[in-house]
């Protein structure tokens, strides 16, 4: 059993990544973590409590809320999709909520969890780093009990997803909403597997896809996938900042079945500061990075379909 630590940032891609997680049979989910960034930060604290409680067979954790705050806030129309993503009936049928809030914000759980976990714990990040970057700062030490980090974030191919003013589009969010952070956790000696903007582009939301949901949504995991991405945009005529991608569900099933991906290394570095600030770049003399470069896409659609009907159970 592998023990993971899942920090999101609430948006669709995000919870039903933690539905995900729930599911998988090696994976020991240790805590997690919410940061309003892609969300606010109550109505993505409440759908994943909620989330734990009708998807996670029993499972006894808490919910960790983040009092960070972004350099660069996402867009306030992106944000709203927690809202009605948390009003969704079949997260609501109980009435009530079990899974309680942790104590703490949510980097100094992250602390707590991973020193007073046996063993190693492996970090899924599928927001921005700053909690991650915060803990740092408080107990550098926690780097002895990570085994590695998987980040959704960054992009090498100069193709950002920003498109806000002062900035020069090669960027991508969850590195822009805290560039130091990135450069934080990337002068640490975690390793680090990197899905940036360049693998995700194999995977994009399209038609085809939310009619295959559609057709299985007998069952109650695939019904709340359908449901969710039902709220966000489909690639259909041409790409847009804001076209919908597989992006941290590429992540989170990249982290448990590595064979659906190919990677290669790369030494890079972390701009803070200028047009370009929050981009990763390849330098000859930057630290190593595991990229995701491509995607089997059929059998990556096939393990959220064989994940989600575990659900079931």
């Amino acid at each position: 059993m592998r023990n993971v630590y899942f920090n999101h940032d609430g948006s669709v891609d995000d919870l039903v990544s933690l539905l995900l997680l729930l599911q998988m049979p090696d994976v020991t989910l240790t805590g997690v973590g919410v940061v309003g960034a892609d969300s606010y930060l109550e109505p993505a604290l409440a759908a994943s409590r909620k989330i734990i409680d009708r998807f996670g067979h029993g499972v006894q954790l808490n919910v960790a809320a983040s009092n960070s705050r972004g350099v660069h806030p996402f867009p306030k129309e992106w944000r709203l999709d927690a809202f009605s993503l948390d009003a969704l009936p079949i997260l609501n049928e109980a009435g009530t909520i079990n899974t309680p809030v942790a104590s703490k914000p949510a980097h100094l759980d992250l602390i707590d969890k991973v020193q007073e976990t046996a063993g190693k714990t492996t970090l899924v990040m599928t927001g921005p780093l700053t909690d991650l970057a915060r803990a740092l700062e408080v107990d550098p030490t926690i780097t002895e009990k990570i085994d590695k980090l998987y980040w959704m974030g960054g992009t090498f191919d100069g193709r950002g997803n920003v498109a806000e003013p002062e900035q020069d589009g090669t960027t991508e969010w969850n590195a822009f909403w805290d560039p130091q952070a990135v450069k934080t956790v990337w002068d640490s000696d975690i390793a680090i597997q990197m899905v940036g903007l360049e693998s995700t582009r194999q995977v994009p939301l399209t038609p085809a896809i939310r009619q295959h949901w559609a057709l299985q949504r007998q069952h109650p995991a695939i019904d709340f996938i359908g449901q969710g991405y039902a709220l966000v945009p489909a690639l259909q005529h041409f790409e847009t900042n804001s076209t919908y991608f597989l992006w941290d569900v590429l992540a989170t099933v990249a982290s448990d079945s590595p064979e659906v991906v190919t990677t290669k290394e790369v030494t890079s570095d972390v701009l803070t500061t200028g047009p370009g600030r929050g981009r990763t770049f390849e330098i000859s003399d930057g630290r190593p990075v595991t990229l995701v470069t491509t995607v089997d896409h059929d059998a990556f659609f096939k393990r959220i379909d064989e994940l989600a009907i575990l659900a079931d159970d």
